[in-house]
């Protein structure tokens, strides 16, 4: 239940199944990002043990703050951490989250909480870019997402670019899995003028669970994550599947794509090497300025962007033809990413025929 909150006219509808992830009962304590219609939220929570009956023995409170953008949310992680150990040990007192609230209510639209644009998240990357797209995590997320999925990473960037409904699932705690929404998302970034507005923009829901199909149901483009197993049931939600380092589909279609070709091999190795040229500077000069992250945004983008500009290019010829050396120019595999070229010409309707033959089979 939502014991309290500020102002106290807004719709909070499901936002305390939001706050508190399923399965957290068997934690101490996690953070989750999440998504109220057009507002993204942060919420703390902790389990404290506590000698009573009527509390089963726990006493598990969740303090969240909600915002029409998700970028500034970690600079008040620190505070709410703090809050909610406070609200655990000292129930019902809340004049600092009331003073928290008068100071910062400014920075918000007036009233419902509702922005007057919708959060885009592409192709207006620039927007997004040094330093207020940093979502800041633990040092070292995209690491680990690199780490964590390897060469699958590849595959996730596919299904990104093609915006399709990504959903990953992780028992709790659910905070670094909210990370891995994020770093999905950053795979998809474009930011050649033209390119995806007649798309879905690609959108970073964080956390879901059952209380979110119906919302679900209604969306043609997401990256989400949940702890509740009986998503894996539901096809119709999603289109890909993560669950821990498995990447999976059910779309027949879409099978192609989960295998891993000759130049997603090369595109990871690329990665990697510039990876660790950028720890090697920041070793041998100290140079801090560039970080890890912004490497692993702008790498993908590059890369989106050589994949698009030859499709235009292309598209502005007479023949309109798209051959195989057109396909390892922007860096591509002719057989392996043929469907996935096929799927993204139709996904972004650019006018260009695919001459690129099957190898034989016998």
């Amino acid at each position: 239940m939502v014991e309290w909150c500020l102002p106290q006219d807004i719709d909070l509808e499901g936002v305390e199944f939001k706050s508190m992830a399923s399965g957290s009962h068997k934690i101490q304590s996690d953070f989750i990002y999440f998504r109220k219609g057009l507002c993204f939220g942060l919420a703390c929570f902790a389990n404290m043990p506590v000698e009573s009956e009527l509390e089963r023995g726990a006493r598990m409170k969740s303090v969240g703050i909600l915002s029409p953008s998700y970028t500034l949310l970690y600079r008040y992680m620190h505070f709410l951490e703090n809050q909610v150990r406070h609200q655990l040990e000292m129930p019902g007192h809340y004049s600092h989250l009331e003073a928290f609230y008068d100071d910062k209510k400014g920075v918000l639209p007036a009233g419902t909480l509702v922005p007057q644009q919708p959060v885009h998240w592409l192709p207006s990357i620039h927007r997004y870019m040094y330093p207020e797209m940093k979502i800041t995590h633990p040092a070292g997320c995209m690491s680990q997402f690199i780490k964590f999925f390897g060469e699958q990473i590849l595959t996730l960037w596919k299904f990104a670019l093609l915006r399709k409904r990504i959903l990953i699932f992780s028992p709790p705690p659910v905070g670094v899995v909210c990370y891995r929404v994020y770093c999905c998302c950053c795979l998809a970034n474009v930011s050649l003028p033209g390119i995806g507005g007649a798309v879905p923009e690609s959108k970073p829901f964080f956390y879901v669970n059952v209380a979110d199909i119906e919302m679900l149901e209604m969306e043609v483009s997401y990256v989400a994550c949940t702890t509740e197993k009986i998503f894996e049931e539901k096809q119709d939600l999603y289109d890909v599947y993560v669950d821990n380092q498995n990447v999976k589909t059910h779309h027949e279609h879409l099978q192609p794509l989960l295998k891993i070709n000759s130049a997603d091999k090369e595109k990871y190795r690329r990665l990697n090497d510039q990876r660790q040229m950028l720890m090697y500077s920041q070793e041998v000069d100290g140079d801090c300025s560039s970080c890890e992250e912004d490497l692993f945004i702008l790498f993908f983008m590059e890369q989106n962007n050589r994949i698009f500009q030859t499709l235009m290019e292309v598209s502005a010829t007479q023949d309109k033809t798209l051959t195989a050396d057109h396909a390892r120019g922007m860096g591509l595999d002719p057989q392996g990413d043929r469907s996935f070229l096929m799927d993204l010409l139709e996904v972004y309707g650019i006018d260009v025929m695919l001459v690129i033959d099957n190898p034989c089979c016998t």
